[in-house]
């Protein structure tokens, strides 16, 4: 992946995506909890991928972005398909394009995914369901863009954080009152943080079987209640030492202890 040249020309979006790039690839300190957190995602995404979907398969990269996934994906030798609601962005991510098969798709991916039914050997939604004013409508169309045996790639802030304090999805009646709002980036965007049970529970209702969910990311790590003054003057390998001890903790803990939720999903062969 390439690093583009950084230009005041750009448009704001451009521009915005270029910061957070610097944060989640170039290296910069600036916050390190947050880049810490991002890579421990991204790695174990990429190296989860490379382990399920055969290799050369499609794979198609919801709420893409930047392309931070779309572009390593097909470097890797995988048939990438980037989809995004802002559609400038995919200008943004041909900047950053070094090799690989990769089609552009903006728009709407409920709207899309009606005529994209059985078309891909993997789907990848990082950090989106939560996004969602209906996310088991979500999951539902993510399971019709699957081929039979296909893989789905989840990543979501867990809602058994102890610092969690958005809604369950199952605890509110009426989730159309958050349709105005939903599709929005970043944090502040988020709508229902799911926990391990709940969207367990809500993929089994859509024909998903959960192959395998996992927790990761500490207070230290994210540099939370504090901690990320001190991520500075901490070695990275005492950092990630102290990540794989908490997540070996008894699953209680771990749910309370660790920001984010990473999952494989799979639509049965039929």
């Amino acid at each position: 992946m390439l690093r583009p040249q950084y230009s005041e020309t750009w448009p704001e979006s451009f521009r915005l995506s270029y910061s957070y790039d610097e944060l989640e690839l170039w290296g910069n300190r600036k916050d390190l909890g947050y880049t810490y957190q991002y890579r421990n995602r991204r790695a174990w995404a990429l190296q989860a991928i490379e382990e399920l979907v055969p290799a050369g398969g499609t794979i198609l990269d919801v709420a893409a972005a930047s392309g931070n996934f779309t572009l390593p994906l097909a470097e890797m030798g995988y048939r990438v398909t980037w989809n995004d609601l802002r559609g400038e962005l995919s200008e943004f991510v041909k900047l950053k394009y070094e090799s690989g098969r990769v089609e552009f798709a903006a728009g709407n991916i409920f709207e899309l995914a009606k005529s994209w039914a059985d078309r891909f050997d993997a789907v990848v939604a990082f950090e989106v369901i939560e996004h969602m004013a209906h996310p088991d409508h979500f999951l539902a169309a993510m399971a019709t863009l699957l081929k039979p045996g296909g893989v789905l790639f989840v990543t979501t802030p867990n809602g058994r954080y102890f610092r969690s304090h958005l809604p369950r999805f199952s605890d509110c009646p009426d989730p159309t009152v958050y349709e105005a709002v939903q599709f929005k980036p970043n944090s502040d965007g988020h709508i229902f943080l799911l926990d391990a049970a709940e969207f367990t529970s809500l993929a089994s209702n859509v024909g998903l079987e959960t192959e395998r969910l996992e927790l990761m990311t500490n207070p230290l790590t994210n540099g939370h209640i504090k901690l990320g003054h001190l991520l500075p003057y901490l070695p990275f390998p005492l950092v990630r030492g102290l990540e794989k001890a908490t997540r070996m903790l008894p699953r209680v803990l771990r749910e309370a202890f660790h920001t984010q939720m990473v999952s494989v999903l799979r639509r049965p062969l039929e």
